[in-house]
């Protein structure tokens, strides 16, 4: 994907034709629940929490990711006038990241699950109650099963935590099989998968972060999507593939903005959203070099035009 200065101009006056033409998205929109959602790290937007929330209102977003390392900052009359701005703009939180290395050693993991408490306690006083995390396809150590018992063992310990304090912990597959092959021994890939690692961690405020790339990768169908109940659904990335490979070639690191490339059937996968009356936020998480090279607005202009255009492909 080439964004030229044309593209972020053709962007920002698309955008602005859409907001106006209510019309356009009529559909799709009166029977939605979920939000279009800025995680602006993930289009290489460097931003704090309160640049992130003007960026977002000023480009036709309507959640925003919660930081939870600058919402800890935050005294108790700093986070009430935060919300209040945010509440003022029309926006509402998407979701936070897991802020707690689980994947490498253990003093590491514990040194960070020592200080979730108090980023959790900050979220949920700002009104964050989703959290999300992935997990690594494959370890070049741990076999399959030694892998998920670690797995299992570490998020317990985090999603019991994040109960405590009104979080629910979304857990994101892999399913990309250049990923999965890249070390000694792959890893869980799929929805069913991660299913079981639910199970195994016992806790009842886990569910799934979808994306409609891994959603691709692991040959899922909207069916398995339609499978799951709203709650089920902590996050959703919203991505496409590139042209030219066939999908056991796909390159993790390397996908398209939402329905630019019609590789991944994105309409699908929104209408099975809408479906099961899923709620919460819809991000793109692209991993283009052309987008991160573009400036905060451009970025985050061409983002939101992108995910409204694919919204309005539904219905």
């Amino acid at each position: 994907m080439k964004l030229s200065r044309r593209d972020v101009l053709s962007a920002s006056a698309g955008l602005l034709s859409l907001t106006a033409c209510p019309s356009v998205f009529a559909l799709s929109e009166s029977k939605r629940k979920f939000t279009v959602d800025l995680r602006w790290g993930s289009i290489g937007v460097k931003a704090n929490q309160n640049e992130a929330i003007e960026l977002a209102a000023k480009h036709g977003f309507e959640s925003v990711a919660a930081a939870p390392h600058d919402l800890a900052k935050l005294s108790d009359a700093e986070s009430e006038a935060l919300v209040n701005d945010l509440k003022a703009k029309g926006l509402v939180w998407g979701s936070s990241g897991l802020p707690v290395d689980f994947r490498k050693d253990e003093a590491k993991f514990k040194s960070d699950l020592a200080a979730l408490p108090a980023l959790a306690a900050a979220l949920r006083r700002a009104g964050v109650d989703r959290m999300g995390t992935w997990i690594s396809p494959c370890h070049d150590e741990l076999t399959y099963v030694a892998n998920f018992k670690q797995h299992a063992d570490r998020l317990r310990e985090c999603a019991k935590i994040l109960k405590d304090h009104g979080l629910r912990l979304g857990l994101e597959y892999v399913g990309t099989s250049t990923l999965r092959n890249s070390k000694r021994f792959p890893f869980l890939h799929t929805m069913r998968e991660t299913a079981e690692l639910h199970s195994a961690i016992g806790v009842d405020n886990m569910g799934f972060v979808l994306d409609s790339w891994h959603w691709y990768t692991a040959g899922e169908t909207a069916d398995d999507i339609r499978s799951l109940n709203p709650q089920q659904i902590v996050g959703c990335d919203l991505n496409d593939a590139p042209t030219g490979l066939a999908v056991d070639e796909q390159i993790d690191n390397r996908r398209e903005l939402p329905a630019a490339t019609g590789v991944i059937d994105v309409k699908s996968f929104l209408q099975a959203l809408i479906d099961v009356g899923y709620d919460g936020p819809v991000r793109a998480e692209p991993f283009n070099q052309d987008l991160n090279k573009l400036d905060n607005d451009a970025a985050c202009a061409a983002t939101s035009k992108a995910i409204h255009q694919a919204i309005a492909q539904v219905g």
